[in-house]
C-alpha cells in the first residue's frame, strides 16, 4: 500500500491529464470515423467490438493494464535491462521476417487468429532505451567519432530491418533521434548537413538539375566575392566550390533516384507533393480528399458525427494515418487548433520533465519520448495536408491500431516511472 501511494504521489499527473485527454478525443474521433447515421453502432450492440471503435476501447483497457504494469516494476529495471530490452526486438524484427504476416503490402506483422502485432512500433521505445542506456554510460562523449558511430549504430540497425519488410514510414521515425543527439552534444555540422540535404532533396523535386546547378554555382560565386581580400585563398576557393559541386551532384542523384530506383507508386507519391493536382483519382485521391474534409469544416466544423466526407468513406484511412481529417470535417479551425494545442502542451511537459532530471539516463530517455512524439505528430499533420509524401505514419494516441497505442503509452509511462523516481535515481552525467 505503501508503494501505490509514493508511485500516486509522484507521478506527474499534468503528463497523465494530457495523455488521457489525448486517447479519449482520439477514441471519439475514431467512433465518428466509423459511425453509419443509417445503423449506428453503440456500446453494447451486438457487433460493436468487431468495429474498429470497439476494437480501440478493448485495446484502451489493455493499456490500463500495460500501465500499471510499467509504473509496478522498478524504475532500475529499465536502466540494467534497456540493452537487452533492444537485442529481444532486434530478434523480433529478424523473425517477423520470417514468420510475419503481409498487410497492406508490408510483412512486419505478427497475426495469431484475429490478433495481430507489429514489432517495428515497440522497437522505438527498446532504441530509445539502448541509447539513453549508451549515452549514459561513464566516459562516453559525443564529440568523440568513436561514440558518435556506436550511437549511430544503434540507431541504424532497427529501420534497416524495419525497412527490409517494406514498412518505410516507420523507419523514417528513426530519424528523430538526431534530435536526441544533438541535444546531448552532438556536433552542429552534422545537423546543419542533415538540414541542407533535407533543403536539397526539397529544391530538387521542384526544379530541373540544370538550373540547380547554375543557381550553385552563382551562389558559390557570391560567397566568394563578399569573402574579405585577405580570406580569398586558394584553399578557401577550392573548399567552396568543392561543398558546391558536392550539393550539385547530390541533386543529380537525387533525381536519378527517384526516375530510375523508386518504384512507380513511390515516384508517384512525391510528384502528389510538387503538384497536388496530379492522379486525383489513384495516387492523389487520399491528400485530395483529406484537404477535402479539413477545408470544409470551416471555423467551427459541421459537428460531431455530422462529417459527410468522413460518413461516406471518401477519405481513405480515416480512423488510422487521416484521423486529422475527422477532426478538422467535424470541429474545424477551433478543434485542430485544440489538438495541435494539446500537443504542444504535451510535449513542452516531457521537454520540461527531462530537463529536470539528475540522473542521464533519465534525462536522455526523456529527450528520446519527446523526439519520437514530436516527429510523429509532425508528419503525420504535414502528410494530411499535403506537405508531405503519404507514408503511412499515425497519429499518437489517435490512430487507431493496438500496436501503436501500446507502444506509445508504453514509450511515455516508463519515462513517467522513471521522473517519478528522480530522487532516487544517482545523479550521472
Amino acid at each position: 500500500m505503501a508503494r501505490e501511494e509514493q508511485i500516486s504521489k509522484n507521478l506527474d499527473w499534468v503528463t497523465v491529464l494530457l495523455y488521457i485527454l489525448c486517447v479519449s478525443i482520439g477514441w471519439a474521433n475514431i467512433y465518428a470515423a466509423i459511425y453509419n447515421p443509417e445503423n449506428p453502432l453503440w456500446i453494447g450492440d451486438a457487433g460493436f467490438f468487431e468495429s474498429n471503435a470497439g476494437k480501440q476501447l478493448i485495446f484502451l483497457g489493455s493499456t490500463v493494464l500495460l500501465i500499471i504494469a510499467i509504473l509496478v516494476i522498478d524504475y532500475r529495471f529499465y536502466d540494467t535491462f534497456a540493452f537487452f530490452i533492444y537485442a529481444f526486438f532486434i530478434f523480433l524484427l529478424l523473425a517477423v521476417l520470417l514468420l510475419g504476416s503481409e498487410v497492406k503490402g508490408s510483412h512486419s506483422w505478427f497475426k495469431i487468429g484475429s490478433f495481430s502485432l507489429q514489432p517495428a512500433e515497440f522497437a522505438k521505445t527498446a532504441t530509445a532505451l539502448a541509447l539513453a542506456k549508451y549515452i549514459s554510460t561513464p566516459l562516453v562523449n559525443l564529440s568523440r567519432f568513436k561514440d558518435q558511430f556506436n550511437a549511430g549504430l544503434i540507431i541504424i540497425i532497427p529501420p534497416i530491418l524495419i525497412l527490409a519488410s517494406n514498412e518505410t514510414g516507420v523507419a523514417l521515425v528513426f530519424a528523430a533521434f538526431l534530435i536526441l543527439l544533438y541535444r546531448e552534444g552532438f556536433p552542429g555540422v552534422y545537423v546543419a548537413i542533415c538540414l541542407s540535404v533535407i533543403i536539397l532533396f526539397v529544391i530538387s523535386l521542384f526544379f530541373p538539375v540544370w538550373q540547380i546547378w547554375i543557381g550553385l554555382v552563382v551562389l558559390a560565386g557570391l560567397i566568394v566575392w563578399l569573402l574579405p581580400r585577405y580570406e580569398r585563398k586558394l584553399r578557401n576557393i577550392a573548399l567552396i566550390f568543392g561543398v558546391v559541386v558536392a550539393m550539385g551532384l547530390f541533386v543529380t542523384t537525387v533525381s536519378w533516384v527517384i526516375n530510375n530506383v523508386l518504384k512507380p507508386h513511390q515516384r508517384n507519391r512525391i510528384i502528389v507533393l510538387v503538384d497536388p493536382t496530379f492522379d486525383r483519382k489513384k495516387t492523389g485521391y487520399n491528400v485530395w480528399q483529406a484537404k477535402i474534409a479539413i477545408g470544409s469544416g470551416g471555423l467551427t466544423g459541421k459537428g460531431y458525427l455530422q462529417g459527410t466526407q468522413t460518413k461516406f468513406d471518401f477519405v481513405p484511412e480515416q480512423d488510422t494515418d487521416f484521423i486529422f481529417c475527422t477532426v478538422g470535417e467535424e470541429h474545424g479551425f477551433v478543434g485542430t487548433f485544440f489538438v495541435v494545442a494539446l500537443f504542444v502542451g504535451l510535449l513542452l511537459r516531457i521537454l520540461h520533465l527531462a530537463d529536470r532530471q539528475k540522473n542521464r539516463f533519465a534525462r536522455v530517455y526523456g529527450y528520446g519520448v519527446a523526439s519520437i512524439i514530436f516527429f510523429h505528430f509532425m508528419v503525420n499533420l504535414a502528410m494530411t495536408i499535403g506537405l508531405m509524401p503519404v507514408i503511412g505514419i499515425p497519429l499518437p494516441f489517435f490512430s487507431y491500431g493496438g500496436s501503436s497505442l501500446w507502444s506509445f503509452s508504453i514509450l511515455l509511462f516508463i519515462f513517467l516511472k522513471l521522473d517519478s523516481h528522480r530522487s532516487q535515481m544517482l545523479s550521472r552525467w
